[in-house]
Parts: C-alpha cells; sequence; structure tokens
C-alpha cells in the first residue's frame, strides 16, 4: 500500500491502545516506495530494516489470461453468492482492524475473551505484532499496485465507505489475509489445544476478504507468505519473545479464573463460518 496508506491503517490499529487518537498521517513523513517512519509510541518490534522482504519472497500476481488468475476469478464469482448471507456480515465485521474491535478476533476460538480490560498483555502484543505483519506487505504492495476485483469489475465492496480509498491502494498481498494468518500463528503457541480452532478462525479472517469483494484469492494466500515470514522474524527478537511469556502468563490465570467469551457471540460465529459438508 502506499506510505500514506500504511500510515493510516497502523495508526488507526494502535490509536486505541495507545491514546494516538490526536495524531494523523500528516505528522509522519513518508517516502515513495519506502516504509513510512512511525512516532516511538507505534513502532512494531522490528526495525524497518529487518522486515522480510515481500518482493523478494513474493512472485508477481497472476497476470492477465494466466490460470491462477482464472482461479482468481472462479473464486471471487463463487464468493459473490454469499452477499447478504450470515458469512457477509461477518466479512464486514472482519473488514475492522481497528482496536479495540479487532483484539477479540480471536475470542472465540481461543475460547478466552481477549481485550485491553482482560489480556492486557495479549492485547499489546496483538497490536505491536500487527504493525510488523502488515508493514512486511508494503513493497510489493507499492511495487505491484494490483487493481481489487471490486474496481476491476466496476463493483462494490462490503465496505462502500472505503472503496475510494481502497481504488487508490494495492490489492497483492492482502494486508488483512496477513494480520489473520499472523496472529493466529502467534496464537497457537499460547493456545495450543486451541490450534485447529484458531488456525481455521486466522485462514477464514483473509478469506472474508475476498467475501468482502476487496482482494483475489491469490492476495490472500500472498499475504499469508509474508505473514509467516514475520513471525518467523519476531521470533529473533527478545521483547517479542518476553511478551509472548507474558501473554502465557496472563492467559493461564485467566483461564485458571474461568474466563470465557460470549457465548452467544460465538454461536453467530460459528454459524457464519460454518463450511458446508
Amino acid at each position: 500500500m502506499s506510505g500514506r496508506r500504511s500510515c493510516v491503517l497502523i495508526l488507526a490499529v494502535v490509536a486505541g491502545m495507545a491514546n494516538l487518537s490526536s495524531l494523523s498521517a500528516e505528522t509522519i513523513p513518508t517516502t515513495p516506495g519506502s516504509p513510512p517512519e512511525l512516532p516511538h509510541r507505534t513502532r512494531g518490534y522490528l526495525d524497518l530494516t529487518g522486515l522480510p522482504d515481500s518482493m523478494a519472497l513474493l512472485p508477481p500476481p497472476p497476470g492477465p489470461g494466466s490460470p491462477a488468475l482464472a482461479r482468481d476469478e472462479a473464486v471471487r464469482e463463487s464468493a459473490a453468492a454469499l452477499r447478504g448471507t450470515e458469512r457477509w456480515t461477518q466479512a464486514v465485521t472482519d473488514a475492522d482492524l481497528r482496536f479495540p474491535h479487532a483484539a477479540a478476533t480471536f475470542s472465540c476460538a481461543a475460547n478466552l475473551p481477549i481485550s485491553e480490560q482482560r489480556t492486557p498483555r495479549l492485547y499489546a502484543l496483538l497490536g505491536r505484532s500487527l504493525i510488523d505483519i502488515a508493514l512486511s506487505t508494503h513493497r510489493a504492495k507499492a511495487h505491484y499496485k494490483r487493481v481489487r476485483p471490486f474496481a476491476m469489475h466496476d463493483g462494490q465492496s462490503c465496505t462502500p465507505a472505503n472503496d475510494d480509498a481502497m481504488r487508490k491502494d494495492g490489492s497483492y498481498p492482502s494486508g488483512h489475509g496477513a494480520a489473520g494468518w499472523g496472529w493466529a500463528l502467534i496464537l497457537v503457541e499460547l493456545f495450543p489445544d486451541r490450534t485447529d480452532a484458531i488456525l481455521a478462525r486466522g485462514r477464514d479472517f483473509g478469506e472474508s476478504r475476498v467475501v468482502c469483494n476487496v482482494h483475489w484469492q491469490s492476495d490472500v494466500e500472498a499475504g499469508r507468505v509474508m505473514a509467516s515470514a514475520a513471525v518467523a522474524r519476531l521470533h529473533a527478537v527478545p521483547s517479542f519473545k518476553a511478551d509472548l511469556e507474558a501473554a502465557r502468563e496472563e492467559i493461564d490465570l485467566a483461564r485458571a479464573e474461568g474466563a470465557r467469551p460470549d457465548g452467544e457471540a460465538c454461536a453467530t460465529e460459528a454459524n457464519a463460518l460454518r463450511k458446508e459438508p
């Protein structure tokens, strides 16, 4: 994505965590084609020079007439049938990466309420790691500037208020897809007994972008590659490993106290994401 769009996304994510709502993208100088410099309080764990390079790790997006693009189109057409369904509604919910909303994404999959109040260390861990995961997609987004499916087909996304901005923002790889998969990889370390549910939720979170008509399937799959690279890189950072252990202790305590997510909300989510046999 462009430097300016990257800043807007990241600041929106961290505003709820660090009381940064008074900041704007205008406060951050950016250089076209390079990741933005971020204020200290909004930094992730990685130095910008330590981010995995999406241009080195990803092939170009599918080109015109390719079998891969035909597959993308077939998946898009299949997802179009979900407009107006519960799955569509879930995709709208998944589109919102702002905190505190996004922090609760995996509460049902983890079978534990994740929030700033109940699990503050885990909440902060998810926010900081998101910055690194999102920025890892930057170079390929800025380079390829792939047109999003709703724009290619002169349609509409599940968040039409954002359509004008997204038309200017590269589609490949998917930042949301990377975020969902990166969070899932981190969370399965903290909730090993919930591995299948958490990884399935991370997959579905990315696929919500296809349902929303804002990403191609190949965008989402490329996002998973970058998420995997970013999370692997995070494990070399002492502060990340320390925060991971602090979150683990917090989770153990919350579980011992019997904390559970909202059952009704989890039933609604499960129904929306149910896979047909």
